[in-house]
């Protein structure tokens, strides 16, 4: 048996594979993060280390797997974190996860940074999260490692550390053709190479779980734990996007929108991005925005009962949201532009509007973003003739089909719509041997399964909505 997981903005997830690569057991363990001041969010690393054990035991329960029966674990989860660690490897502080933009970008290169690491200058990525921590945490003084959530917990397990080539590459110190740490952006970051988790293929074995790893764990020590990755990249590799083909979307707390190509392309206009990703290929990229945060944000704040009644309100409003726009920009803005000062926005409300109609906006919006970013790969000549959609939006129906309908193309779903942690469990299973072609094992594991086609009547109504969006976000962005 193979175990995968996955550490979350909102849950942690574990998965069980069967010796045939299929999921026989899968639990999560619910979370939060914090937001102390506007523009600022946290995690306690601890909630991971606190989640792993019930999460693995609740899979395994299901799959019937005993701890002796595991092979190899492997993990994906959030990028963009950043955890300070001691020399017992104990955080110095909460980690800084990815929507949290306070870090001051001032003085490096934007222009450095995007020719020798593919990635946008952004207070969102590690290296402005290093440089911030530094300036302003007395505690990190005597920090040996900065760490992502995925090489923080690998470091937990084994005692070893390191992170993938993948991972690596968002960091802005990363060079994307040397596939090593940049000497010059480390340098202006304030950064040392010896303070960075070693890269290696995400396939590889980090190392084995130690004791102090089976006790967070409840496996047995011994076993081999892979590099692993993020979760943009294990949640593509789990949706079957190994090979050019497919648009992914991944709609989970961030949205997560992409495509592979062989060769690196550096987008001029710094709206996609380009990650070292296996197999020697590239992931063109928009890392997100927050799309399921935003819904539970919407949810509560609305006093609905569950994301299925904001669903049913939704689609009794028609396409165009009855010309209320959204701005999908709760943390900052990710598209059309970068601007981590942005904020959310309804507008064009009128006394005729409802609750319905800022919940078909909300969803549209959301869509809007993704179709930024479709459209700029195209711009960039990758071409996609289908949208593969996962993440807790690949289970709505409306979600889908408004997709479907903005970009002009199917819509496919597979079979398991959560795939950080197959992607995962895959990459463990490579790592252990258990698997020879990752490509062959997830195309077996996690087929498509439905198809939603676009609705031609629907074009017009949402040309016009994207259109509507544009104008707005260029209209509010001298106020950002």
């Amino acid at each position: 048996m193979i175990v995968g997981i996955d550490i979350g903005t909102q849950s942690l997830k574990a998965v069980v594979l069967s010796p045939e690569m299929k999921i026989i057991g899968e639990e999560a363990i619910a979370y939060q993060p914090s937001f102390p001041k506007a523009g600022w969010a946290e995690q306690d690393p601890l909630l991971w280390e606190e989640a792993l054990a019930p999460a693995i035991h609740g899979a395994m329960a299901l799959a019937k797997c005993k701890a002796h029966e595991v092979r190899a674990l492997g993990l994906g989860g959030q990028l963009d974190g950043c955890i300070a660690v001691d020399r017992q490897g104990v955080p110095l502080h909460p980690c800084l996860i990815w929507m949290d933009r306070r870090a001051d970008i001032g003085g490096i290169d934007a222009d450095q940074v995007h020719r020798i690491c593919g990635v946008v200058l952004d207070a969102t990525h590690l290296g402005a999260k290093i440089r911030w921590l530094k300036a302003n945490v007395p505690a990190v003084a005597q920090a040996m490692k900065f760490h992502v959530p995925v090489s923080y917990m690998v470091s937990r397990l084994t005692g070893v550390d390191a992170i993938d080539h993948a991972t690596a590459s968002t960091s802005m110190v990363y060079g994307l053709k040397a596939q090593a740490y940049d000497t010059a952006l480390l340098d202006a970051f304030g950064i040392t190479a010896d303070e960075l988790p070693r890269a290696m293929d995400a396939s590889a074995i980090a190392g084995s779980l130690t004791a102090a790893g089976a006790s967070l764990t409840g496996l047995n020590p011994g076993i081999p734990v892979a590099v692993g990755t993020g979760d943009d990249f294990s949640s593509a590799i789990g949706a079957g996007l190994v090979d050019a083909g497919p648009f992914i979307n991944v709609i989970g707390t961030a949205e997560v929108t992409g495509a592979l190509h062989p060769s690196p392309v550096i987008d001029p206009g710094r709206l996609v991005e380009t990650h070292a990703f296996m197999g020697g290929q590239y992931y063109i990229e928009n890392p997100g925005w927050l799309s399921g945060g935003a819904l539970v944000w919407f949810r509560d704040t609305f006093g609905l009962a569950s994301f299925e009644q904001l669903t049913m309100l939704a689609g009794d409003a028609p396409p165009g949201a009855g010309g209320v726009t959204f701005i999908p920009a709760l943390s900052g803005a990710m598209a059309p532009e970068w601007i981590a000062s942005a904020r959310g926005a309804f507008y064009g409300l009128t006394p005729s509007h409802g609750v319905q109609h800022l919940a078909r906006a909300l969803l549209e919006g959301l869509a809007f973003a993704m179709r930024d970013v479709f459209d700029r790969t195209r711009e960039l000549g990758i071409r996609a003739e289908a949208l593969r959609i996962v993440g807790g939006g690949a289970r709505s129906a409306l979600w889908k089909q408004i997709r479907a309908d903005l970009v002009g193309v199917p819509a496919e779903t597979p079979l398991h719509s959560d795939t950080s942690a197959i992607g995962a469990a895959l990459l463990a299973a490579k790592a252990a041997g258990r698997i020879d072609d990752i490509s062959a094992a997830v195309r077996a594991l996690n087929p498509v399964t439905d198809i939603t086609l676009p609705l031609a009547q629907h074009r017009e109504a949402y040309e016009n909505a994207y259109r509507r969006y544009r104008q707005v976000f260029a209209s509010l962005r001298p106020l950002f």
